[in-house]
C-alpha cells in the first residue's frame, strides 16, 4: 500500500520525518510520497478581512483541485476540516475519510452572533448592531448549509471529541453518526518524567499556540488577580502564589502570531507581571518535556476548545511517585466533555482538575493548587494520570484503524 501526503510547506519527506521526531517524538519507518501543493496560502484567514469563511471555503476547493490533479488516491483522508473538498474527491473516484478536529462553523458561533456577544470572531461593530448581526447570521447559515452538504460526501466521518461529534451531527447531512477517536498524545513518554517540586521554584505552565482564540490575556489577568488577592490576604501574603511564575509555551506561525505575542508581552508589563511571566516560543518536544517536569499546574483558557491535547499532556506528565501537572481549564468544549472528568479510584470518584470560566474562578483555582499540600495534589495526580491513559497513541491507532478498516479492506480485496 502506497501512502501519499499532500504538503503545502515545501518540505521533503525527510524534513517531515525530522519535524515529527523533534516536535512530537514520533518515529516513522514506513515510506511515503510527498506531493507538494502551491496554493495553501488560499486557506490563510488574513487573506480575507471580510467574509473570511467564504474566502477560505473557496480557497480550499482550489487547493483540493490542485491536490487531486497531482495525485488521485483510492482513499482520500482529510484532517484539515475543510469539507468543501469532499465532493471533488468523490467525483475523482475516491473514498473519503474525514477526521474533523474542529467544525469550521458551529451552533455555538451562530448563538453568539444571535445574542450579539463580543468575541475574537464577532467584533464590536457587528455585536452592537442588530442589522449587521442579522446579516452575519444569514451569512453564517448559508456557509453552514454548504458545509453540511459537503460534509455529507464523506464515506467515513471521524471526529476527535464528543463536543465535535455533537456539532457534526447537527451540521452535516450524513446518515451515519460520526465516530469519536480521541487524538494521539504521547502519554507514555510524559509519564517517564522525573518531577522534583521541592528543589525548584513553583510555576504554572500554559501550552497553546499564540492565537486569539486561545485567550492568553485571561491567563495573565487571572494570575495577576491571584497575586493581588495573595497580597491582600493576611494569611497568604507571603504564600506560594507570590513566589510562583507563569510560563507561556507556544508556537508562532507567522507575523500575525509574533505581533500578538508582542501585545501579550505589553499587557504583561501593564499588569506588573514582567518579572514573574516567561514566554517560551517554538520549543521542541524535549524542551516541552523539561518544562512540564517542573510545573505544578497547567492553564488552558480557550472557549469551546474541540479537544485539548495540551491538557492531556498536563495530566500525563509524571511518574506514579510524583505529581502530574494539575489542569485548570475552561468549562466548555472537549475539556469539559471528555478530559477533565471525575475518575474512579478505588471505590470513589476523584477530581482530575479544575473547570473555570471567569478571571475570579481561574484565580481561585490557581491559589488553591499553589497552596495545596503535596499529598492532596498527589491524589489529583493519580486520578489525572489514570484519566490521561485513555488518550494514548495506542488508543488512537486502534480507534482510527478500526474506523477506516472497511474502506481499506475493500480496496485490498479488489487489488487481490
Amino acid at each position: 500500500m502506497q501512502v501519499i501526503i499532500y504538503s503545502g510547506d515545501g518540505l521533503t519527506a525527510q524534513q517531515l520525518l525530522s519535524s515529527a521526531a523533534s516536535n512530537f517524538d514520533i518515529t516513522v519507518t514506513d515510506k511515503f510520497k510527498v506531493v507538494q501543493l502551491h496554493n495553501r496560502h488560499l486557506l490563510l484567514p488574513e487573506r480575507y478581512p471580510r467574509f473570511t469563511l467564504l474566502g477560505q471555503a473557496l480557497g480550499s476547493v482550489r487547493l483540493g483541485y490542485e491536490a487531486l490533479t497531482n495525485a488521485v488516491p483510492e482513499v482520500f483522508v482529510d484532517t484539515t476540516g475543510w469539507a468543501f473538498t469532499y465532493p471533488l474527491a468523490r467525483l475523482a473516484g475516491c473514498k473519503v475519510v474525514a477526521y474533523t478536529h474542529y467544525p469550521i462553523i458551529s451552533t455555538n458561533m451562530l448563538q453568539r452572533v444571535l445574542m450579539r456577544t463580543l468575541t475574537y470572531n464577532n467584533e464590536l461593530a457587528v455585536a452592537k448592531s442588530w442589522l449587521k448581526s442579522l446579516v452575519k447570521m444569514a451569512y453564517y447559515y448559508c456557509v453552514a448549509a454548504a458545509y453540511g452538504a459537503a460534509g455529507g460526501f464523506s464515506n467515513v466521518s471521524i471526529v476527535n471529541s464528543t463536543w465535535t461529534a455533537a456539532h457534526i451531527r447537527q451540521l452535516w447531512w450524513h446518515h451515519k453518526a460520526p465516530i469519536v477517536v480521541f487524538p494521539p498524545c504521547n502519554t507514555l513518554a510524559l509519564q517517564q518524567l522525573q518531577l522534583d517540586r521541592k528543589l525548584k521554584r513553583l510555576y504554572l505552565i500554559s501550552v497553546a499556540q499564540f492565537r486569539p482564540e486561545k485567550n492568553h490575556r485571561l491567563q495573565l489577568e487571572a494570575f495577576a488577580h491571584a497575586r493581588q488577592q495573595a497580597v491582600q490576604d493576611s494569611n497568604h501574603g507571603d504564600s506560594a502564589v507570590l513566589a510562583a511564575q507563569l510560563k507561556l509555551v507556544g508556537s508562532c506561525r507567522g507575523p500575525e502570531d509574533r505581533a500578538r505575542l508582542e501585545q501579550l508581552q505589553a499587557h504583561c508589563r501593564q499588569l506588573g507581571l514582567q518579572d514573574c511571566v516567561q514566554f517560551c516560543t517554538n520549543v521542541s518536544f524535549e524542551e516541552l518535556r523539561s518544562l512540564l517536569a517542573g510545573a505544578v499546574a497547567g492553564l488552558h483558557t480557550m472557549l469551546d476548545e474541540h479537544f485539548g491535547i495540551s491538557i492531556v499532556e498536563y495530566m500525563a506528565a509524571g511518574k506514579p511517585a510524583a505529581s502530574s501537572v494539575v489542569p485548570i481549564v475552561h468549562d466548555s468544549g472537549g475539556p469539559k466533555a471528555d478530559i477533565v472528568k471525575p475518575e474512579m479510584i478505588g471505590r470513589g470518584a476523584r477530581t482530575t482538575g479544575y473547570l473555570c470560566t471567569t478571571v475570579e474562578q481561574y484565580a481561585a483555582a490557581i491559589t488553591e493548587v499553589l497552596c495545596m499540600e503535596q499529598k492532596d495534589r498527589l491524589k489529583i495526580a493519580e486520578a489525572a494520570r489514570q484519566r490521561a491513559a485513555k488518550f494514548s497513541d495506542q488508543q488512537f491507532m486502534q480507534g482510527f484503524i478500526a474506523a477506516i478498516r472497511p474502506l481499506i479492506s475493500s480496496h485490498v480485496s479488489k487489488a487481490a
